[in-house]
């Protein structure tokens, strides 16, 4: 058996949602210490059944891994046929790719089990994670090979995300509902960056009423990144114990991952993966028409062997060094001109959110360009006033002072800060919404890992990347910092990205 070395940090990777990529950078990171410290963390594994009768195959030494990471309500030694998961995620861990790739399987996913046509989540609570992994084997993506699976109940994820200290949270427009308006489950969540914790953080990964199944499994990936760039090994090591206590009480794993030579061989592998990014590969979802005038039509998601194949080879490629950096946007150097492809000039809606904000006590900027409007979207700047943004059926006073947003954020490190967030919605059928915020918090951890830098406008802008898409841009000045945010699925293009950012204009 082969040990990580003692000076390196590392994961055991990025599970389930948020909350179990912590447990990662813990388990890896305790292990160096030794043998007996992996038998310690084996000890905490066992505290639940390994899933009995996987088919995880353990590959060679250093070899690439691929984990299936499940969200559920199950609970270990209970029957899956009451169970349900909301969260199917494959993992790509590979020493030789410059990211972490990441792909999630949506759970409506028309597929044929034993019982006929049903949704991808269906296999689950039919036959628990073996069946699910012979229909992703069988209809989905032939040729998987699942090496570790890794089970994380709801109420694991919600301890897990508390016992970290929760998670600033990148939030993209309103969340709302009350059940006593509707049949699905309640959240109140307002827009802009902030810090959620456990029940909110839940309500946040797991929310999909208004818009998709394939927006959810965004937020869901994106909720990993965030977190990632959030804390320190050191931070976790410091809460070593009771987050691996948390995890063996609330994760099921393959039995692998019940010996000490499965667990090591993982650790091996991922030593050297903190200073990976995570890489969303986006599932060619097509959705099927649903309800119909019976109201009984299954809201099915359907897809091409084709795509489903090339969406699989790009999850499997490991990323090179420079697939990361677009050959456009490689550093501050000369200055550029705005890019303006695919935007158009709006500054009168958009001061307006300026106006309709107040006095902050530092200035408030505003983005001089908006998306161009395609057969697809109507950009428009979502505003309480006109409630062009509520979600039937909730009342509109629950969207007073959404639109634009100003509140303070609760820092890390104790300061409450001013802030403001302006919401544009895309589409909002699609969930396709993106935002501009401004805090005088100068260093939130949400841009704790630029990607790259560029000088455009006369502003020097960090560029943040999920994979080749730029996710957010940042612009900092000595009062605040300011950035524009892509929507969850990353809908608007890198120049677009850039031109609005370089657009930011202050407010008189």
């Amino acid at each position: 058996m082969k040990l990580v070395p003692k000076t390196r940090g590392g994961a055991l990777w990025r599970f389930a949602l948020a909350a179990v990529l912590v447990i990662g950078f813990t388990a890896a990171t305790t292990a160096v210490a030794g043998l007996l410290k992996v038998k310690q963390i084996e000890d905490y594994f066992n505290q639940t059944s390994a899933i009995k009768g996987a088919d995880v195959q353990l590959p060679s030494p250093g070899a690439p891994e691929t984990l299936l990471l499940i969200g559920s309500d199950h609970r270990a030694g209970t029957s899956y046929s009451s169970a349900n998961t909301d969260t199917m995620m494959l993992v790509r861990i590979d020493d030789n790719s410059s990211t972490i790739n990441m792909l999630s399987i949506p759970r409506d996913l028309r597929v044929q089990l034993p019982d006929g046509t049903a949704k991808l989540n269906a296999a689950y609570s039919e036959g628990g994670p073996n069946l699910l992994i012979k229909t992703l084997k069988q209809q989905v993506f032939p040729g998987l090979v699942v090496n570790h699976i890794l089970d994380l109940n709801f109420g694991g994820f919600q301890d897990l995300v508390n016992a970290i200290g929760c998670v600033y949270t990148d939030v993209d427009h309103r969340y709302y509902n009350n059940t006593a308006q509707t049949d699905y489950s309640s959240i109140d969540i307002q827009p802009g960056y902030q810090k959620l914790c456990g029940t909110q953080a839940l309500e946040f990964v797991r929310f999909r009423h208004t818009d998709s199944d394939i927006v959810r499994n965004a937020r869901q990936q994106d909720f990993i990144r965030w977190a990632k760039d959030q804390f320190s090994i050191s931070q976790l090591l410091s809460e070593e114990d009771k987050l691996l206590k948390i995890f063996g009480a609330h994760v099921q794993t393959d039995h692998f991952l019940h010996t000490e030579d499965g667990l090591i061989d993982l650790f091996d592998l991922v030593i050297n993966a903190d200073k990976l990014t995570l890489k969303q590969i986006p599932f060619p979802a097509v959705f099927l028409p649903c309800g119909g005038g019976d109201g009984q039509t299954p809201c099915y998601v359907t897809s091409t062997p084709g795509a489903m194949e090339s969406a699989y080879q790009k999850f499997m490629t490991p990323t090179t060094a420079n697939a990361t950096t677009s050959s456009k946007h490689k550093g501050a150097g000369k200055a550029h001109k705005t890019p303006t492809a695919g935007l158009t000039s709006d500054v009168t809606d958009a001061r307006n959110q300026a106006l309709d904000l107040g006095k902050l006590g530092f200035p408030i900027y505003y983005p001089k360009l908006l998306p161009a409007a395609t057969d697809e979207w109507q950009p428009t700047y979502c505003t309480s006033a006109s409630g062009n943004c509520d979600e039937y059926p909730n009342p509109g006073y629950e969207y007073n002072g959404a639109y634009p947003r100003a509140y303070h954020i609760h820092g890390e490190d104790g300061g409450v800060y001013p802030a403001y967030r302006i919401t544009v919605m895309l589409n909002s059928a699609l969930g396709d919404y993106y935002g501009i915020q401004g805090t005088t918090w100068l260093h939130p951890p949400i841009l704790n890992a630029t990607s790259s830098t560029e000088n455009v406008n006369g502003k020097l802008l960090q560029i943040f990347k999920n994979g080749a898409h730029v996710s957010l841009v940042a612009w900092r000045t000595p009062l605040a910092t300011y950035w524009v945010s892509n929507t969850l699925e990353d809908a608007l293009s890198n120049n677009q990205m850039i031109g609005i950012a370089a657009s930011l204009t202050e407010a008189p």
